[in-house]
């Protein structure tokens, strides 16, 4: 597109990792510029999930008991499951299991916008890549909520884009593990 914003990101902020047993959890947490019903819109309705996230939705993630396909985005064979959304508080707190990883969205309001919490389940081996590759969608996310065009960066295409590679490797030595070889 002509004309776009270049987003480039920022450093590795914001993120923690936590371990239970062998389950290890993705903590990510972000001050965004809007209100917490506008960010409950993005997060939850399908047109706005197919502007900035790592997957699509076939309808509302927003609704309890609602079965969700969501399919991965950028790849030759799409990862689809059958995503059940466990809870749906609108406009603070989503929970819905992405494949076999639990994810859970908590929006709170705040004097500039909204503090958004994500926790999300990973493979230990993929923690720096999860990190580096949320951490674009809700910059993403962000840009779009605020009118900015600016392209959708997921999948394997996010692994060539030099942003991308360079937060993988902050996240990765902020937590001490090595990044995967790809």
């Amino acid at each position: 597109m002509s004309g776009q914003f270049q987003y480039q990101p920022g450093p590795a902020r914001g993120v923690e990792i936590t371990k239970e047993g062998e389950r290890w959890t993705l903590v990510i947490v972000r001050e965004v510029r809007h209100a917490p019903e506008k960010v409950w819109r993005a997060i939850t309705q399908p047109e706005h999930l197919h502007e900035w996230a790592p997957f699509d939705a076939d309808s509302s993630l927003g609704v309890v008991g609602a079965t969700v396909k969501l399919s991965t985005v950028g790849s030759e064979n799409p990862y689809v499951s059958e995503t059940l959304v466990t809870r749906a508080d609108e406009p603070h707190i989503l929970e819905y299991k992405w494949g076999e990883n639990e994810t859970r969205w908590e929006l709170e309001a705040i004097e500039s916008g909204t503090r958004l919490t994500l926790w999300t389940k990973i493979d230990r081996r993929f923690i720096s890549m999860g990190a580096a590759g949320w951490h674009i969608c809700i910059d993403i996310m962000e840009l779009r909520l605020g009118g900015t065009e600016v392209e959708r960066i997921v999948g394997p295409s996010a692994m060539k884009f030099e942003g991308w590679q360079r937060l993988n490797a902050e996240y990765a030595q902020q937590f001490g593990i090595e990044p995967p070889k790809w």
